[in-house]
């Protein structure tokens, strides 16, 4: 993967970030001394933590991240988010959900394909009406967005409401990653939460990679199996948010079927007009 000039070893001697014109409050680096992973705080992010690591973007080529749960960093099973084309990858994803629904006569012959594809998605009737208006396959990736407001301004206002009105995220910690773009701040980490449904976080980075680009997405949270992602430039009517729904089905199956929402229809219209955070949730 390609990386940038990774400061945190900095932290080692500096550990509040004096040098890199930042003020730390007390916390650890994961990783090898010589190339942490990331950065993290020892207690939960209070308000304004977010807004306080902002600088460190600019001065230090770190990017804010709020981290919650317990995982093993596992960045060398990830391969590098360039390497994969947003578009392929969740027109593979669709395509894996939507066998499961093929006769089995139709089936892929590679039983063990067929065997991944029924547990991920199971036997659920009626898929046809689960992804209307898309039963006929992948629609491709949706329009993008024109911004209406700074992403990383709007990132800020996400974290903010996060750490205090959201109860799951009350244990959340503020933490620096060496990322080039918030989009592949899973894939330098190696973050695992998704591992039931990809091992290879950086084929879902190369999505959000994506969705920076056309709607204005920044990572804001990974807490356990949940990725909150703030939007700039959200879907603004029925039709844009379906096909943007399209995506996330592939993305995340679980968001819909075994979410709140009985359709991809129900989920665009309830969760994504509008919507300045997007959440995304694997069993």
């Amino acid at each position: 993967m390609a990386m940038i000039p990774n400061q945190l070893p900095k932290l080692v001697s500096d550990p509040t970030g004096r040098s890199l014109g930042l003020d730390l409050p007390p916390g650890a680096l994961t990783g090898p001394a010589d190339a942490p992973y990331f950065w993290s705080g020892h207690d939960p992010a209070g308000p304004g933590a977010w807004a306080a690591l902002r600088p460190a973007a600019r001065t230090a080529g770190l990017l804010p991240v709020l981290l919650g749960g317990e995982s093993d960093p596992e960045p060398e099973w990830m391969s590098d988010p360039a390497d994969h084309d947003a578009d392929e990858v969740l027109a593979g994803f669709w395509a894996d959900y939507a066998a499961a629904e093929i006769p089995e006569e139709e089936r892929d012959p590679d039983p063990a394909v067929a065997a991944s594809v029924k547990e991920l998605f199971g036997e659920q009737p009626g898929y046809e009406e689960i992804v209307a208006p898309f039963a006929a396959g992948w629609p491709g990736l949706a329009p993008a967005q024109r911004l209406r407001t700074d992403p990383d301004r709007e990132a800020t206002k996400i974290a903010e409401a996060l750490t205090t009105s959201v109860s799951w995220m009350a244990e959340a910690r503020p933490a620096l990653v060496p990322a080039r773009r918030s989009a592949d701040i899973p894939a330098v980490i190696g973050w695992t939460g998704p591992l039931n449904h990809e091992n290879d976080v950086a084929r879902l980075c190369a999505v959000l990679r994506s969705w920076e680009d056309r709607f204005g997405a920044r990572v804001v949270a990974l807490v356990g199996g949940q990725l909150v992602v703030s939007v700039a430039a959200p879907p603004r009517t029925p039709e844009e948010a379906e096909a943007v729904a399209a995506e996330h089905f592939a993305f995340c199956p679980d968001n819909i079927t075994q979410g709140h929402h009985e359709s991809l229809r129900e989920y665009a219209r309830e969760a994504l007009i509008g919507a300045p955070v997007w959440t995304f949730w694997w069993d």
